[in-house]
C-alpha cells in the first residue's frame, strides 16, 4: 500500500515545499482599479511569445494591486510553478496506470517526462526564492546581477525541460491520453516562456542601471 501511495506522497510534499516559495501576498485581494490593472496586464503580455495565454493566466489577478514589473514577474513565475506541479501530478498518475507495460514506449516516455517536469518544478522553485533575494537588495552590484542571472538561468532551464517533454511526442497521430500529456506539457512550456519574458523585462532595468554605473 505504501508503494502504491508513494507518487501521491512525493507530489504532496513537493507541493508543500514549492508553495512555500510563493509569496502569500499574491493571493490577497487588495483594493485596486480593476480596469487599470487589466490594462497593465494586457500591455505587459503583448511583449510575450504567447500573449493571449499570458492574459488568460494573469487576468484572475486583475482584482488585486500589481506593484509593477517585479510583482508581475513574480506572479507569472508562481503561475508557471503551479502549472508544472499539476502536470507532474498528472504524469505520475499516468505512469502508475501504465506500470504493467514497463517496456512500452509510451510508459518509458512518460517516465522521462516525469523526470523533466521534476527538474522544471525544482528550477521554478529556486527562481522564485532567488527573486525574493533580488527584491531585498537596494544596491546594484555584481552580487545583484548574479542573483538576476540565476533566475534567468533557472527559468530558461525549466522551459527547456518542459519543451523536451513536448518534443518526446512528435506528430499528431496519437491516443487521447498521449495527446493530453503533450497538451499539458506544452502549456507548461508556454506559460514558462511568458514568465521568462516578463522577468527579462523586469531585469532589464537593472542591466541598464548597471551599465550606466560602470561607465568611466
Amino acid at each position: 500500500m505504501a508503494h502504491l501511495n508513494q507518487p501521491l506522497i512525493v507530489t504532496f510534499l513537493s507541493i508543500l515545499l514549492c508553495l512555500a516559495a510563493v509569496d502569500p501576498s499574491l493571493a490577497l485581494q487588495k483594493p485596486s482599479n480593476q480596469n487599470q490593472t487589466m490594462t497593465y496586464i494586457e500591455s505587459s503580455c503583448q511583449g510575450t511569445r504567447f500573449p493571449d495565454l499570458c492574459i488568460r493566466c494573469l487576468a484572475r489577478f486583475s482584482n488585486s494591486t500589481i506593484d509593477g514589473p517585479q510583482h508581475l514577474a513574480h506572479i507569472a513565475l508562481s503561475v508557471s510553478l503551479l502549472r508544472a506541479l499539476k502536470t507532474r501530478a498528472y504524469l505520475l498518475k499516468v505512469a502508475k496506470e501504465l506500470e504493467g507495460f514497463k517496456n512500452d514506449r509510451v510508459y518509458l516516455t512518460v517516465q522521462d517526462c516525469v523526470m523533466q517536469l521534476n527538474d522544471s518544478v525544482d528550477q521554478l522553485c529556486q527562481s522564485i526564492k532567488e527573486l525574493r533575494r533580488i527584491n531585498k537588495s537596494t544596491i546594484i552590484d555584481d552580487n545583484l546581477l548574479w542573483h538576476i542571472s540565476n533566475v534567468e538561468t533557472w527559468v530558461s532551464t525549466a522551459l527547456t525541460d518542459a519543451s523536451y517533454c513536448v518534443q518526446s511526442f512528435p506528430g499528431t497521430k496519437m491516443s487521447k491520453r498521449t495527446a493530453t500529456i503533450k497538451f499539458k506539457a506544452q502549456n507548461v512550456a508556454e506559460v514558462t516562456s511568458n514568465a521568462l519574458n516578463l522577468f527579462h523585462r523586469y531585469a532589464s532595468s537593472y542591466h541598464v542601471a548597471a551599465r550606466a554605473t560602470m561607465k568611466p
